[in-house]
């Protein structure tokens, strides 16, 4: 996965990437601190503390959760939430842990010689830090087409900080005219919109690659076009779509029509990793459902599935840019 590579880069070349899922468990510990537990919003904590997330990836043994824990403690820091993983009958562990810290006692090389030294320890394949106030925003472009709803709720949740991220450009291949919603507030927030009008014959991803380079992933906000492994091999990042229904059930075009005449009683949403694999194939991250009855017609169920569609895409990217997100086996992800 592309930006934990780009996490990892000064490990020693140690691989980080995020997933994890069975036998796992929890806890909290608030101890003597009244803040809040919330990774991405460090200004709700005491001024002399902030968040630090650290998500790790060893062969399972004896200590491991100690040692971070001692890592943490010995440094002031606290440990607000917990997650491990084991999975059955793998002699893999994966963990994801939230602490406070106050960075004049445990200053950032700091921190990551000592989570490096863990890393060798237990030959971890994965492991990365982040200190949402201290590292910089995570960048994206976002692709879409003619539907504006995923892209408007996007910029909205951006705009309101929902979405802690910096967003460089708006790729599309449909265009907009000045006087529309979205190009209004791309230039009241100083956001490059690209028009790029594709053919089957020229999808114009060279021109893509080239606006998307500094970017630390994509996101596809009902981009209709299907992106060539060629593309996906060249940009060697993560992307992250949504898909209009519930995976792997009504693939193609016109889901919702396939769900009202196959009757359904209900529909989703589901966004995934974009792989090599083929359209729709690539490792869930969110799917979010809502009832449907015979009282729905095609309309209500555009409208259901609209909402729905905005709900998991902005789901995914959270906990894409809080590190819930880690790879498990070949085509799973576990969030934790």
């Amino acid at each position: 996965m592309g930006i934990v590579r780009k996490l990892c880069s000064t490990w020693n070349n140690l691989k980080v990437f995020r997933l994890g899922n069975r036998n796992s468990y929890s806890y909290n510990n608030f101890s003597s601190f009244n803040i809040s537990v919330d990774p991405l919003n460090p200004s709700s904590s005491n001024s002399f503390l902030t968040h630090g997330i650290h998500v790790f990836q060893c062969p399972d043994t004896v200590g491991i959760v100690a040692k971070i824990s001692d890592c943490i403690a010995t440094r002031g820091g606290n440990i607000l939430s917990a997650d491990v993983f084991v999975p059955q009958n793998k002699q893999v562990f994966y963990s994801r842990n939230v602490f406070v810290f106050d960075p004049v006692m445990w200053p950032r090389m700091q921190m990551e010689e000592d989570f490096l030294r863990i890393s060798k320890t237990f030959n971890a394949m994965r492991s990365v830090i982040r200190v949402p106030a201290l590292d910089p925003k995570y960048k994206i472009a976002i692709l879409a087409s003619k539907q504006d709803h995923c892209l408007i709720d996007l910029l909205h949740g951006w705009q309101d900080g929902r979405l802690s991220l910096d967003i460089t450009c708006v790729i599309s291949n449909h265009y907009r005219g000045s006087e529309s919603e979205v190009i209004r507030f791309l230039e009241m927030h100083g956001v490059p919109y690209h028009y790029l009008g594709a053919t089957t014959k020229n999808k114009r991803e060279e021109e893509i690659l080239e606006l998307v380079q500094n970017t630390d992933f994509l996101v596809l906000a009902r981009y209709i076009r299907i992106l060539s492994n060629t593309f996906l091999r060249s940009y060697g990042k993560d992307i992250i779509n949504i898909h209009h229904g519930l995976l792997p059930s009504f693939k193609g075009s016109n889901p919702s029509k396939q769900a009202v005449d196959a009757g359904v009683k209900l529909i989703g949403a589901t966004s995934y990793l974009v792989t090599e694999e083929g359209l729709d194939a690539g490792p869930i991250i969110e799917q979010m459902v809502e009832r449907v009855s015979h009282k729905d017609d095609l309309q209500s169920f555009v409208q259901k599935s609209e909402n729905l569609e905005k709900q998991c895409l902005s789901s995914a990217i959270r906990s894409y840019c809080e590190l819930r997100i880690l790879p498990y086996e070949e085509k799973k992800t576990v969030v934790f």
